[in-house]
């Protein structure tokens, strides 16, 4: 890669990151963890505004319908939120926006470009740029706090068991995307999701509402339904030339759309 593609595509792309990531745990502080598994149901909508707004989406108004019956759904969820912070809703919100950008960036890198990057190399372009633009919080914002406070102990093995936690994590989501599919990834990303709610309500007695749980189950319908139609989108059609002469050729070929290719 040269110079000028990594500071052209690589660099806002590690920038954007780094604000996902920031903003993303910055949230966590005003916030439950399940009432943002519930916000994070608004990301397919901010993909497709982002990728129509960018061209790598095709605006359809029956996808434009499924992005506002899982937005309807996050705002109930939202307002029978009993611990709803106006500041932690905006700072997740902030984040997902980033996100949305950074895919679509990433998607126009690969494709358009026509780079050829695996997750472990995206990695290896993009987590450099995302440290330097992390520094600048840390400096400005969480290193003068962490230096004031006397009785902050900084666990080093708990930083390393969590930077093992995410590296095994992006390798979790790379088996299972060459095993599998990419939607296999989205199933499992929605009983991720069950399984946080679960673990919050149990482990920190986050307080979740009916009506917020209602709100997610409508969020969640529109979600299954988005992964449906791309499902449909992106499997082979057959030829009626060669179905006759060829099934189990035909066959082979759907069963391999289906599962990504592998």
């Amino acid at each position: 890669m040269d110079t000028d593609v990594y500071y052209k595509a690589v660099v806002p792309i590690g920038a954007l990151y780094a604000v996902t990531l920031w903003l993303g745990n910055t949230a966590y502080l005003y916030i439950s963890v399940s009432f943002i598994q519930m916000l994070k149901a608004l990301m397919p909508v901010a993909v497709f505004t982002s990728g129509t707004l960018m061209g790598t989406e095709t605006f359809s108004t029956n996808t434009l319908i499924n992005m506002l019956v899982v937005t309807i759904g996050v705002m109930i969820a939202s307002y029978g939120e009993i611990n709803f912070v106006l500041v932690g809703v905006a700072v997740q919100l902030a984040s997902i926006a980033s996100e949305s950008t950074r895919l679509t960036l990433v998607q126009i890198l690969l494709q358009r470009r026509g780079l050829k990057l695996n997750p472990f190399t995206t990695m290896y372009y993009i987590s450099p740029a995302c440290f330097v633009f992390l520094t600048v919080p840390f400096v400005f914002l969480e290193a003068p706090r962490m230096a004031a406070d006397m009785n902050l102990k900084f666990e080093f093995w708990v930083i390393g068991l969590n930077a093992c936690m995410a590296l095994a994590l992006n390798l979790a989501v790379f088996l299972l995307i060459g095993k599998t599919s990419a939607l296999s990834m989205n199933v499992a990303g929605v009983v991720k999701d069950w399984l946080l709610i679960g673990l919050s309500v149990w482990l920190f007695d986050a307080p979740v509402s009916s009506l917020s749980l209602e709100g997610y189950l409508v969020a969640f319908a529109g979600v299954c339904y988005y992964n449906y139609t791309k499902l449909r989108a992106s499997a082979p059609k057959e030829d009626p030339k060669d179905a006759p002469t060829k099934p189990k050729e035909v066959e082979l070929l759907v069963e391999e759309g289906r599962t990504g290719g592998k």
